[in-house]
């Protein structure tokens, strides 16, 4: 299998560290972000937009592939990353996530979901093999276990059953996954365990204990920013790392504010993915190092200056708060784009900011300048 993590160095104040995923496709380094590209492509902006802003891994859903187009006909067309234009690596979510939302649509077994599918109501069916044999098809570089993700607040009964049914099922993924064939296609993706457990400190370190035994090539830690407190965020991420594999790659999942992507950071955690970037930029949302940036504000119409005048992304490069906020008041398409590309990029530069700290040994100093140069921007009356 083409997989691999290197740890190439580590913060002297904590389990921060800077890797490197090696895979068929390329390498990552680590920490970084992961653009979400749920239906095989990251909204508003193209391949090579990703590259760009210096994307090395995008996600995309298996929930959302197997029902449109289906795994089969991308399998016909080349596989996935042909399909949507990207040579890079990708890694998929199982789908539970999505499963979890679904919550009126679907009926979960010990086998796997009965769902009808949110887009023509037809019945389908995600079981830990199906949830193997779609990503297989896929082509992928990187597939993760199915999983069942909890609501917050859960009770304690509810959470522990929930965790031994993720636990049978990512036992389950396993066998799916080392069962295929040689050559088949798939062959050489890395399996992911998912650390679940709810807000339970013993029993997330009960579900990190039960996945590092699995001895995957990666772990994730799922079911958190479900708004919870972000106390209760940390202890649950904390109470899983602790039980993990540490030189294994380690995916926090779906957590994407820019606080949570630096405390996530600060606790060990190598790969972030979330539609924040991609879903604020549509909505105006500009992230800075000052602070969220709303520009369709109106004390923005005569601003010559770019969104953050210590960016170089294309976006800054070349255009105007001004005429950002024209492009958004006047709902023309390559507002989103701009937007978009921006706050990739801000999301990319934030990781790789950090791992440049951390490989100088500086990564101290970096977080405590993330924070005061936030503190500034709040008092010039950003978000």
């Amino acid at each position: 299998m083409a997989f691999s993590f290197h740890i190439e160095a580590r913060d002297s104040a904590g389990p921060a560290r800077a890797g490197l995923i090696t895979t068929a496709r390329g390498e990552i380094p680590t920490p970084t972000f992961m653009p979400v590209g749920t239906r095989g492509t990251v909204k508003a902006v193209a391949p090579d937009d990703l590259k760009t802003v210096g994307a090395r891994m995008v996600l995309a859903n298996t929930f959302h592939l197997m029902l449109r187009p289906g795994e089969e006909l991308v399998a016909r067309l080349g596989g996935l990353h042909r399909f949507m234009g990207w040579d890079g690596p990708i890694l998929t979510d199982s789908g539970g996530f999505q499963v979890f939302s679904l919550a009126a649509l679907r009926r979960m077994t010990e086998e796997g979901v009965d769902f009808r599918s949110p887009y023509d109501g037809s019945r389908a069916f995600l079981s830990p093999e199906r949830a193997v044999e779609v990503q297989a098809a896929l082509g992928v570089d990187v597939m993760m276990c199915l999983d069942e993700c909890t609501s917050y607040p859960a009770g304690r009964e509810e959470t522990e059953r929930s965790l031994g049914l993720t636990l049978r099922w990512a036992r389950r993924c396993r066998a799916a996954w080392l069962s295929r064939e040689t050559g088949a296609a798939g062959a050489g993706a890395a399996l992911f365990g998912i650390v679940q457990g709810g807000f339970y400190p013993d029993l997330r370190r009960l579900s990190a204990q039960e996945t590092a035994a699995l001895d995957l090539p990666g772990q994730a830690v799922g079911g958190l920013a479900l708004g919870e407190p972000p106390a209760e965020r940390w202890a649950a991420m904390e109470a899983a790392r602790e039980a993990l594999d540490e030189n294994k790659p380690l995916y926090l999942m779906g957590v994407g504010a820019p606080l949570d992507i630096i405390e996530g950071i600060r606790r060990g955690a190598d790969l972030f993915d979330c539609v924040m970037p991609t879903r604020n930029a549509r909505n105006g949302q500009l992230f800075t190092r000052l602070g969220r940036l709303v520009i369709r504000n109106a004390r923005y119409r005569e601003d010559q200056r770019p969104v953050d005048e210590a960016c170089a992304c294309p976006t800054c490069r070349a255009f105007s708060r001004a005429y950002l906020r024209h492009l958004f008041q006047n709902g023309e398409p390559l507002a989103l784009r701009l937007a978009s590309v921006h706050n990739l990029h801000y999301y990319l530069e934030l990781t790789g900011g950090a791992r440049r700290a951390l490989l100088n040994g500086t990564f101290s100093e970096y977080y405590k300048e993330f924070y005061e140069t936030l503190e500034r921007g709040r008092a010039e009356g950003f978000s």
